[in-house]
């Protein structure tokens, strides 16, 4: 759609784009902007709104997901304990289970724990080091300028 090549001026009076004043095109191009951005952030929030039932959804599939793959695995591990108990006594077979649970267990904590040393600190230093930069090049450059003045 075409924009309405008039803009109302005063009581009711319409003037054409090319004959306002200066100021009245800039309070024109204010509104619109403004119009703009409102549009545009309705529009914005209203997709957010979207992605965020679908991201709670999932979400939610997810978790039960994990509690059946939790349940799943205790019945693998009464599985072995029976399996186990067929030729050892039970004690042995729980214990032994209980023993490979918890090392691997033991396995997967550190390995976590290596991999969130591997992120700390954790701001982010190459975005940092970067804005320093920046900064830096800035202040030579004004202090570059200002010394040529």
């Amino acid at each position: 759609m075409a924009p309405d090549p008039s803009v109302h001026v005063g009581e009711g009076r319409a003037a054409p784009a090319d004959t306002l004043s200066t100021s009245d095109l800039i309070s024109r191009a204010t509104e619109q902007l403004s119009t703009l951005v409102r549009d545009e952030l309705a529009l914005a929030r209203a997709e957010l709104v979207a992605k965020g039932r679908h991201a709670g959804l999932g979400g939610g599939l997810f978790g039960g997901a994990a509690v059946l793959g939790l349940y799943g695995l205790a019945l693998l591990l009464v599985l072995a304990v029976v399996l186990l108990d067929l030729a050892w006594p039970l004690w042995l077979a729980v214990l032994t289970v209980m023993v490979v649970v918890l090392a691997a267990a033991g396995v997967l904590a550190l390995l976590g724990r290596r991999q969130l040393r591997a992120t700390t600190p954790l701001a982010p230093q190459e975005a940092v080091s970067g804005v320093t930069a920046d900064v830096d090049a800035v202040r030579t450059a004004f202090r570059e300028g200002r010394s040529h003045e």
